[in-house]
């Protein structure tokens, strides 16, 4: 198994309580594989990624779990190991990649810096690969945008350019945190294609974190659902989608417009709101906003079982195939 990611927690520790924003999250990918993290905005999503690549920072704070790259625990390593690890065994697309460029350097230039810290190139080789980088992602004329800055770049070119700098030294799992967000559906379309390129050449599992259950559909073989930092339910996509267990799943599908759908036909959202992480009800965290739910469920939060092979659900009321 390439990435095992064992109860990992994150906390932050605030003047108002503590806000867990991760709590006993577990999964695994496998090589070459491609698993999508979903959930709605600010269920844990992203700092679960920035877990994996320990770069959370205070308040926050990993206060127990594992990270297995390999076999090997990578939150045990010291500041240089873990160094090392990204970049060149984990590459990772930032959710804004406006924010992700240094906007006083060039393009070429920050690409430069990568392929010589990683791959110890010459500054000559490294301005030669940082082109062919951008070609690669399918950056027209590539030379001259190695020249340009941030800035200079249209939205979709910078995602291309975040992505250029994630793969450069061909890492063996790729983080992209909302890589389609705020392009044009044409954009979109084209950055998944990219990915899926890349993921071939490369021979890269990919960790995609999204609210876009369109884009799961295209490019996850696993799906992982996650809700106020838990993960409440693991399937294949296919399965997933054929009929989802969870109703949370259920809610966050039925709220999908689809094609062919008639005019007068409601989209269903997920009634009520998101609860306060730092004021969560006992039991599950969904309750006040699920359909099915009654007393069993305020007890204690559902363990995440083995409803079928390979498909979990952290439901009480949700029972096997």
């Amino acid at each position: 198994m390439l990435l095992s990611v064992q109860n990992l927690s994150t906390y932050f520790f605030l003047e108002e309580g503590v806000l867990r924003a991760v709590d006993g999250v577990s999964f695994e990918i496998a090589e070459n594989e491609t698993v999508a993290l979903v959930g709605e905005s600010g269920c844990g999503k992203t700092i679960v990624a920035l877990s994996i690549v320990n770069l959370v920072s205070a308040p926050g704070r990993i206060v127990q779990g594992k990270i297995l790259l390999n076999g090997e625990d990578i939150l045990n390593l010291p500041a240089g190991g873990i160094r090392q690890i990204r970049g060149r065994q984990i590459g990772m697309v930032f959710q804004e990649p406006g924010a992700a460029l240094n906007p006083v350097y060039t393009i070429g230039y920050q690409l430069r810096e990568v392929l010589q810290l990683h791959q110890g190139l010459s500054r000559r080789e490294a301005e030669r690969e940082a082109v062919r980088l951008l070609a690669e992602t399918g950056i027209a004329e590539p030379e001259r945008r190695a020249k340009a800055y941030p800035f200079e770049l249209s939205g979709g070119m910078r995602q291309r350019a975040v992505i250029a700098l994630a793969i450069s030294a061909r890492p063996k799992l790729l983080i992209a945190d909302e890589p389609t967000t705020a392009l044009d559906v044409t954009v979109q379309a084209e950055i998944l294609e990219l990915l899926r390129y890349l993921q071939d050449q490369y021979k890269m599992a990919i960790l995609l974190i999204t609210h876009d259950l369109g884009v799961v559909a295209e490019m996850a073989q696993h799906v992982l659902v996650m809700y106020t930092g838990k993960l409440v339910e693991m399937a294949r996509t296919d399965a997933l989608f054929r009929i989802p267990k969870h109703p949370y799943t259920q809610g966050l599908l039925n709220a999908v417009l689809r094609l062919g759908a008639g005019q007068k036909e409601p989209l269903c959202g997920i009634a009520g709101a998101v609860p306060d992480f730092l004021n969560l009800p006992s039991g599950c965290t969904f309750q006040g906003r699920c359909p099915i739910g009654d007393s069993t469920c305020t007890t204690e939060f559902p363990p995440l079982r083995e409803i079928a092979a390979g498909r979990r659900c952290a439901c009480y009321k949700v029972q096997g195939d």
